[in-house]
């Protein structure tokens, strides 16, 4: 990865890539990133909408990620899509 985190998530994607948003490295994070296991590169993605850490990620039957809930020095009531 090319930011260190915790208490984020890692979702397959249909494609076999890796999403991994959000987590916590000393601040929340709004920052994405994309692994790609056939040629072992990371890339970062577009930010999410807000920092969130601690939160649910899901793989949508059409491949969308929804992204939900979490803390970022509260309790977060939002959602988005990826």
């Amino acid at each position: 990865m090319n930011n260190g985190r915790w208490a984020h998530t890692a979702s397959v994607l249909p494609n076999g890539e890796v999403l991994v948003t959000g987590g916590y490295n000393g601040t929340t994070l709004n920052s994405a990133e994309l692994y790609n296991p056939s040629t072992g590169t990371w890339t970062v993605i577009n930010i999410m909408n807000n920092p969130r850490s601690s939160h649910t990620a899901f793989v949508l039957t059409n491949g969308k990620m929804l992204i939900a809930g979490g803390i970022d020095n509260m309790p977060l009531n939002s959602a988005e899509l990826y």
